[in-house]
């Protein structure tokens, strides 16, 4: 998977100035933000990288007198094990419940489900919010015996712990060859034996049977356009799970969403990311 990694220099340079870029840029496929000394780097897939939209958002950027500028990078190609490794990466408890933990880990708390991850890319180890979220919400659900979809399944770890927790069959899908190879792995890693990894996007749907449980942490972009497609794969009673958008999304995604059939259960949110749950009526 290639990515670019964009640095972001901001005058004057704050947390709302930061949180404003942020929620902007991931509305156009950005996907992960570090912050760093006067701004944030940003990491967006390169096959999903439009320059022109991102000299829009920063020309109508709504906070007045800040200026945005940016430079491009192009990380290289790099073990990411040992780059976590050397950074200090470490296993990542939720709920007292579950560890996600690397393959080169030693020393991690141990817990009810414990998931183990061989980390190829720069991301999906469980640390961001909105992963996190879902990892909690999963947690919570009643998965026994359900069959499951997990759409922009990254490194798998969300359908590994619906496995984990009884849910059967498990469906995997993401657009990136990478992510269908790192799933692959993790999978075999957990000792998993009933989820399928598809190479692919909402298109792979059409004439599905039905899911009692869709997982879609994405971004909100995505999320909108796709959104009939996944209700198109759910009956009367099935549970959609939605992430990768800030709290100030919901509205605009509910709307959608009850549009289409499903019903609102609530929300939870970190950081200003949201984790939201709807149910079909």
């Amino acid at each position: 998977m290639k990515y670019f990694e964009i640095t972001f220099t901001a005058q004057p340079c704050n947390e709302i100035v930061t949180d404003v870029l942020s929620a902007l840029i991931a509305e156009i496929g950005f996907e992960s933000f570090v912050e760093c000394e006067g701004g944030i780097q940003a990491y967006i897939q390169q096959s999903l990288f439009d320059e022109e939209a991102l000299k829009n958002v920063l020309a109508d950027f709504p906070l007045p007198d800040t200026n945005i500028t940016y430079s491009i990078f192009e990380p290289e190609d790099k073990d990411w094990n040992e780059e976590w490794e050397k950074n200090f990466f470490q296993p990542i408890v939720i709920d007292n419940r579950c560890v996600i933990h690397s393959t080169f880990h030693k020393d991690y708390p141990k817990a009810e489900y414990d998931i183990v991850i061989n980390p190829q890319m720069a991301f999906g180890t469980g640390h961001h919010e909105t992963t996190s979220s879902i990892l909690g919400e999963l947690l919570d659900a009643d998965l026994k015996g359900k069959s499951v979809l997990d759409m922009g399944c990254g490194t798998s770890i969300l359908a590994i712990l619906a496995s984990m927790r009884g849910a059967d069959p498990v469906t995997a899908i993401d657009i990136d060859d990478w992510c269908v190879n790192n799933s692959r792995d993790n999978i075999a890693l957990n000792n998993i034996h009933n989820i399928t990894v598809e190479l692919g996007d909402a298109s792979l749907l059409e004439g599905r049977q039905p899911f009692d449980v869709i997982i879609a942490n994405i971004n909100r972009n995505i999320l909108m356009n796709d959104m009939a497609a996944y209700t198109n794969c759910m009956h009367s009673g099935s549970e959609i799970y939605m992430s990768g958008f800030y709290v100030e999304d919901i509205p605009v995604l509910r709307e959608k969403a009850e549009s289409l059939g499903l019903e609102f259960v609530h929300h939870r949110e970190k950081n200003n990311w949201a984790a939201v749950k709807f149910i079909m009526k």
